[in-house]
C-alpha cells in the first residue's frame, strides 16, 4: 500500500497535464470561451450533484441500518456517486467526463462492484460480512483434493502438569 503512494504526486502531475492539453484541444476547436463555459457547467452541475448524492447516499445508509440490513451495498453506491460528483466539480474536462460516466447507471454498477471487491479483500471476512451481508463464492467441481493429515501436537507440560504458585506483577508497578 505504501508502495503505491509514492507514484501519487506524479499521477497528480500527469493529471493537470493531461487537463491542460484537454482544454487548450477543446479549446482550439470550439473557441476559448465555449471551453470555459463547459467547464463552468459541469463545475456548476457536480456542485448540485454533490448535495443530491450525499443525501442520497445517507438516506440509504439509514434505511439499511433501520431495516436492519447489511449497508455495504448503499455504502459503496454512495460512495461512487459521490465521487462522481466531486470529479465533476472540479474544473476540468476529463475529471468532468469521468463524473459524468461514474453517473450513468450501468457504469455505476460497475464501479461499485469494482470498489465493493477491493473492500471484501482488504478487510476481514467477518467485517466483510456485516459490510455486505453474506458472501457469493464460485465453486469449481472437480476431483476432490487430499486433505492434509494433521498430526495431533501434544501440550507442552511445565513441571510434570501441576499449579504453579506465584505473583502477578503488572508491568510498571512496583
Amino acid at each position: 500500500m505504501r508502495r503505491g503512494l509514492r507514484f501519487v504526486p506524479l499521477a497528480l502531475l500527469l493529471t493537470v497535464v493531461l487537463e491542460l492539453a484537454v482544454f487548450v484541444a477543446v479549446g482550439r476547436a470550439l473557441g476559448f470561451g465555449a471551453a470555459v463555459l463547459l467547464v463552468f457547467a459541469a463545475s456548476l452541475l457536480g456542485l448540485v450533484l454533490l448535495r443530491r448524492e450525499g443525501m442520497r447516499a445517507w438516506r440509504g445508509f439509514r434505511s439499511a441500518a433501520a431495516a436492519g440490513q447489511p449497508p455495504g451495498r448503499q455504502v459503496t453506491d454512495g460512495l461512487v456517486g459521490l465521487a462522481g460528483a466531486l470529479l465533476l466539480a472540479v474544473p476540468g474536462l476529463v475529471s468532468g467526463l469521468v463524473g459524468l460516466l461514474l453517473m450513468v447507471p450501468p457504469l455505476r454498477r460497475l464501479a461499485r462492484c469494482g470498489v465493493q471487491r477491493t473492500a471484501e479483500r482488504r478487510v476481514s471476512s467477518m467485517v466483510a460480512g456485516d459490510l455486505f451481508g453474506p458472501r457469493t463464492v464460485r465453486v469449481r467441481q472437480g476431483a476432490p483434493q487430499p486433505t492434509p493429515s494433521a498430526q495431533p501436537q501434544q501440550p507442552v507440560v511445565v513441571d510434570g502438569g501441576g499449579a504453579i504458585e506465584g505473583e502477578i506483577i503488572e508491568p510498571g508497578r512496583n
